[in-house]
């Protein structure tokens, strides 16, 4: 794994390619998994395929550089109605989808270190041309729309604060709420999760550093909201998604920890990784977590839920910010669904009206100053 800087640079065209190559297969996987969300279908097998699909797409890209870095980059995820997020079941699972579940489908896919993400609601249903309406449309309209609204303030010099009261606005309109102690990340090369984040919702008792969003950066932003208070609680699902917590090292004293820690960084090197996804045996993960976790080599993405009978939404993209656009390279089309609710708040139609390609005035300021020093003109 390489991390000479420059090869993470949006200024490079090699990178950007490296990107969207990645979000193309993150887009195709996750359309493949929308038409799949059907009542009856297993829960185990779409996260199992989601992953084959990313591997398949993967195996067609890049094929000359053998020893480039290529993986998942975040585990095949399905969390249907008050599940917040995380759930990714083994095999042995035999939960299903039912008629008109709200489906959270989250998913990452990373060519060297170059990372695209995407999270997707749709309607687990069989008859998808019919519009679903109610609380299940209007949660899903609200994290439409703020994502709408993050893509257009995602501008050099804006501000995250201006961001996360923008989603909790949109909430509003919705009569829904953003779930709190969900944030979106700046990525860097290798990296899910860097330093600056936003919040979905501002916690005042553990306010989070103003970010002022800059030219080169990329960022997955990250939008769930929910039908109920917002609040998040850790369930009984078993946690099957895990990352290396990198900067902690220890001598691991069991054969299956070691194992396991060397599966991870072979195959997924920083990014989170499924359980499911280890060339190991049950026991072997079961023996090697334990260890792993006790020492805090490694860190788990629990499953989180809502209050039981409230709809929980998600709509996930990965941006870069490119000097004559904002370039959200992930998405997927909403669900049919037709709420009643409607945006009233003046900022934020002004928001939902800015185009997402601009023009820099650096750009045109040089080369009027250039044209004025040609023609021996003044500027004043």
């Amino acid at each position: 794994m390489d991390l000479d800087e420059k090869d993470g640079l949006l200024s490079n065209p090699e990178v950007v390619d490296k990107y969207k190559s990645a979000a193309k297969i993150a887009n195709q996987t996750m359309a493949r998994l929308v038409a799949e969300c059907r009542p009856g279908v297993k829960i185990a097998e779409m996260c199992a395929l989601g992953d084959a699909l990313i591997n398949e797409g993967l195996s067609k890209v890049y094929q000359k550089d053998k020893k480039m870095d290529k993986s998942i980059a975040f585990p095949t995820c399905v969390s249907p109605n008050h599940c917040v997020g995380h759930n990714s079941p083994l095999k042995d699972d035999t939960s299903v989808l039912g008629e008109g579940d709200v489906v959270k489908i989250d998913l990452g896919v990373h060519i060297d270190g170059n990372i695209a993400v995407l999270g997707h609601t749709t309607i687990a249903t069989a008859a998808p041309a019919a519009a679903v309406s109610g609380r299940q449309a209007d949660v899903i309209c609200a994290a439409h729309f703020a994502a709408e609204a993050a893509h257009r303030l995602l501008r050099p010099g804006r501000k995250s604060t201006e961001l996360t009261q923008t989603i909790a606005k949109i909430a509003e309109s919705f009569n829904c709420k953003p779930m709190e102690n969900v944030l979106s990340h700046q990525m860097k090369r290798f990296v899910i999760d860097a330093n600056k984040v936003i919040p979905n919702k501002e916690n005042p008792e553990a306010p989070s550093e103003e970010v002022v969003f800059e030219e080169g950066e990329i960022y997955a932003i990250d939008i769930v909201m929910s039908t109920g208070e917002g609040k998040g609680v850790e369930g009984d699902t078993k946690t099957t998604i895990y990352k290396r917590n990198v900067e902690n090292t220890y001598s691991l004293k069991m054969k299956a920890s070691r194992a396991l820690l060397s599966e991870a960084n072979k195959k997924f090197s920083t990014v989170p990784f499924s359980t499911r996804n280890l060339a190991l045996d049950e026991r072997q993960v079961k023996l090697g977590l334990t260890e792993c976790l006790k020492h805090d080599l490694l860190q788990g993405y629990p499953v989180v839920y809502e209050k039981e009978g409230e709809f929980v939404a998600q709509m996930k993209f990965t941006a870069l910010i490119l000097p004559s656009s904002i370039d959200r390279i992930t998405a997927h089309p909403p669900p049919n669904v037709n709420s009643l609710c409607k945006i009233e708040d003046a900022g934020v139609n002004e928001i939902l009206a800015l185009g997402t390609k601009r023009s820099s005035k650096k750009k045109k300021n040089k080369k009027k100053k250039a044209n004025a020093e040609s023609s021996g003109a003044s500027e004043e």
